[in-house]
């Protein structure tokens, strides 16, 4: 079985009518793959975790994640 390696944000700023800005969840945020084919899942989680463990994920909290292709 092959993996996808990916990052996206699980968090999106949205307005609400009074102005104020708020965080929401984004269950259909953009992917941007990382490595198009892992060949192992051990390799895929590998792979996230040297992600995340050298990039903030910041206020919208971007982290590496993968599936299966």
């Amino acid at each position: 079985m092959a993996y996808r390696v990916f990052v996206r944000n699980w968090w999106r700023w949205e307005t609400d009518r009074s102005g104020m800005r708020r965080l929401v969840p984004d269950p259909r945020a953009r992917k941007t793959t990382l490595h198009p084919r892992v060949k192992t899942e051990e390799e895929a989680q590998e792979l996230c975790q040297a992600y995340n463990s050298t990039h903030k994920p910041g206020p919208l909290s971007r982290k590496a994640e993968y599936e299966d292709r």
